[in-house]
């Protein structure tokens, strides 16, 4: 037990010293109130006992301290302005402040303002320009690599004392460019793995896995999408027209698996047949189907990569396909022929 050492103010009465335990044991039984005042090591003056810092614990959380305040205060993102230029082949361009960065996939920037540094980094630099430890970067790299994207990325940092410098980002083939504030999405959104072009510093890059085994083997992105977390701005890409969705509560949407683009995590995503089986193997839209399911917001894509490279390829003589002569005032075969085939 330790030192009587504590005083209580009793009916204007000085009453003790008493030990710590006392004090507790008084408290448990009721025969004290919290803020009774007490006197003892340190103190100056009579104080209420929860506000002591040595005998708030006391209380087992009645009246004791309140927790820490969090270390950051305000959205922890980099607060960068922006703006999309073009229709079908678009680009991003962002304003940094000094001492402002941008996160942006390796290959995807366009062009930069003289006061902009360059670093490769492993992970995404959510708390910084690179993780501190070895193996948060070998975790951040290894995130990555399920994702099948490249092990860096590349931040780009306003280095001038003074003023704002830009740094822009093309989209990797026709499309557009979404801008979402995560700080308006709960923080969280959920997409698929080629989708992310750039993001404030700050934002977070994860890994999020397919809890169904059908969705995961069949549901066209596989078993891993990309989790973004933080308060600030993303940028995705999405093949040609690009629909944003509001789910009600139980409301299903039913959608080509590769026309998925990102979905909140309120959004329930499964798949299902396409209609019987004669439907699934001759209907041309494959065998299964995306089911989404509310309430959240979901985005869309009306023409996935995918779809545009089996076209491409089918259309290439080499993948199988005919050359067309489309504008040739000769017939196939004698097109053929003078092209030297």
């Amino acid at each position: 037990m330790s030192a009587p050492e504590w005083y209580l103010a009793v009916n204007g009465q000085s009453q003790g010293p008493y030990a710590i335990e006392d004090l507790q044991s008084y408290l448990q039984q009721g025969q004290i109130a919290p803020d009774i005042l007490v006197y003892g090591p340190g103190s100056s003056q009579w104080t209420p006992l929860n506000t002591v810092p040595a005998l708030a614990g006391l209380m087992g959380g009645a009246g004791a301290m309140p927790p820490p305040p969090p270390l950051q205060s305000g959205p922890s993102a980099d607060q960068i302005d922006y703006r999309i230029e073009g229709q079908e082949m678009q680009f991003v361009e962002i304003e940094l402040d000094p001492g402002e960065s941008a996160l942006a996939e390796a290959g995807s920037m366009f062009y930069m303002s003289q006061g902009i540094g360059m670093q490769t980094i492993f992970g995404d630099a959510r708390s910084g320009p690179q993780p501190q430890g070895l193996m948060d970067k070998l975790l951040g790299a290894g995130k990555r690599l399920l994702t099948g994207e490249s092990l860096f990325m590349t931040l780009f940092t306003n280095n001038a004392p003074a003023g704002k410098e830009r740094i822009s980002f093309a989209a990797p083939y026709a499309g557009k460019i979404m801008p979402i504030h995560l700080a308006d999405m709960g923080g969280e959104l959920l997409c698929q793995k080629d989708a992310f072009l750039c993001a404030a510093r700050g934002v977070a890059l994860e890994i999020a896995f397919q809890k169904r085994v059908g969705v995961g083997l069949f549901g066209g992105e596989g078993f891993i999408m990309q989790r973004l977390l933080g308060d600030g701005w993303v940028f995705l890409h999405a093949g040609g027209t690009v629909l944003e969705y509001d789910l009600a509560p139980g409301e299903t949407l039913r959608l080509d698996t590769g026309c998925l683009v990102a979905y909140l995590p309120g959004v329930d995503f499964d798949i299902e047949m396409a209609g019987g089986i004669k439907t699934a193997l001759f209907g041309g839209e494959g065998l299964f189907m995306a089911r989404l399911t509310g309430p959240g917001k979901v985005w869309m894509q009306s023409l996935p990569l995918s779809r545009l490279a089996d076209r491409i390829y089918s259309a290439a003589p080499k993948g199988g396909g005919k050359q067309r002569d489309e504008g040739s005032i000769l017939p196939g075969a004698i097109s053929d022929i003078f092209g030297g085939k």
